[in-house]
């Protein structure tokens, strides 16, 4: 793979894009990696749309992020109405700690999902 080639992440699924000479004149207008990412962002459909937010809390915190927020998962995955989708995003958060994938935290420590109150963040396990 070329290294000199412009790249930005998929606005779901930060997937890294890279430049194709049929963009060049529409570089600015890409947003999503492939169609499933494209149609995940429009669709309405709640399974879809948290399976889209699993993927999008994973390749943040992938990307070598610390931790993240929830918002920002929601955000990647419905950038105009993500705050309707933050009962999704935490389900989906909730989810993937009990597959052993990420683990909530508050103040820095690892809490119970079901007991948080309040702000939480997103790590990946320790």
């Amino acid at each position: 793979m070329r290294t000199d080639l412009p790249t930005k992440p998929c606005a779901l699924c930060a997937r890294v894009i890279t430049w194709r000479k049929k963009w060049e004149r529409s570089w600015e207008q890409v947003k999503y990696c492939s169609d499933a990412c494209r149609r995940a962002a429009r669709s309405n459909d709640p399974q879809l749309v948290e399976r889209a937010l699993e993927q999008a809390m994973l390749a943040l915190l992938a990307s070598g992020t610390d931790s993240i927020c929830p918002s920002q998962a929601a955000r990647h995955v419905r950038p105009d109405d993500w705050r309707t989708w933050m009962d999704a995003t935490h389900q989906a958060a909730r989810r993937l700690v009990a597959r052993g994938a990420i683990e909530i935290t508050q103040a820095g420590r690892v809490v119970d999902p079901m007991l948080a109150k309040g702000p939480i963040r997103l790590r990946l396990p320790r």
